[in-house]
């Protein structure tokens, strides 16, 4: 299995930023992100024990093969 990564959040300093993959093989994303420990917002979602959240900016949406017509990025 290789991951490819699709791109990373292009306004994070550093390098250390969200970054999203898409694993070829099980044809889903992975998808790196800021932890939400915010409880109010974790209490609107319907979340089961195997399952977490995390957020990203709106703006990596564009990393996406969907909505970038099938090409990624290796930002």
């Amino acid at each position: 299995m290789a991951l490819i990564k699709l791109g990373k959040d292009p306004e994070s300093p550093d390098g250390k930023s969200p970054t999203i993959y898409l694993d070829d093989e099980k044809d889903t994303y992975l998808v790196q992100g800021w932890k939400v420990t915010d409880q109010e917002r974790r209490s609107q979602m319907d979340l089961p024990g195997h399952e977490d959240v995390i957020e990203i900016p709106r703006r990596m949406v564009q990393f996406f093969l969907e909505v970038n017509d099938g090409g990624g990025t290796d930002t």
